[in-house]
């Protein structure tokens, strides 16, 4: 899986509506609303590069209102479950006594 985050500036009065946008895309996994210096935050995965290409230079890019972009591929994916999952690796619950 290739993973990525999408931040957005868009048009003034168009968040919600280029956010419903969004989350209807096949790969968008998560589209937040945020404050400071960008307007919106998508997380993508996809299964590999080339789905990626495609999602944010095609699918994304043809959104109206999307003033700008600026896109994060991620090398790796930490999650708190990938981590619990990890280091609970050989450990075994005691069963009560």
């Amino acid at each position: 899986m290739v993973s990525a985050v999408v931040l957005m500036n868009v048009e003034r009065g168009a968040v919600n509506q280029v956010a419903e946008h969004l989350i209807d895309l096949e790969g968008v996994q998560e589209v937040f609303s945020v404050a400071g210096q960008f307007d919106l935050v998508a997380l993508l995965r996809v299964p590999d590069n080339q789905a990626m290409a495609h999602l944010v230079t095609e699918n994304i890019l043809a959104i109206p209102r999307i003033a700008r972009t600026e896109t994060l591929l991620a090398f790796r994916t930490y999650s708190r479950q990938d981590m619990e999952a990890m280091f609970s690796i050989g450990f075994e619950s005691e069963p009560p006594g």
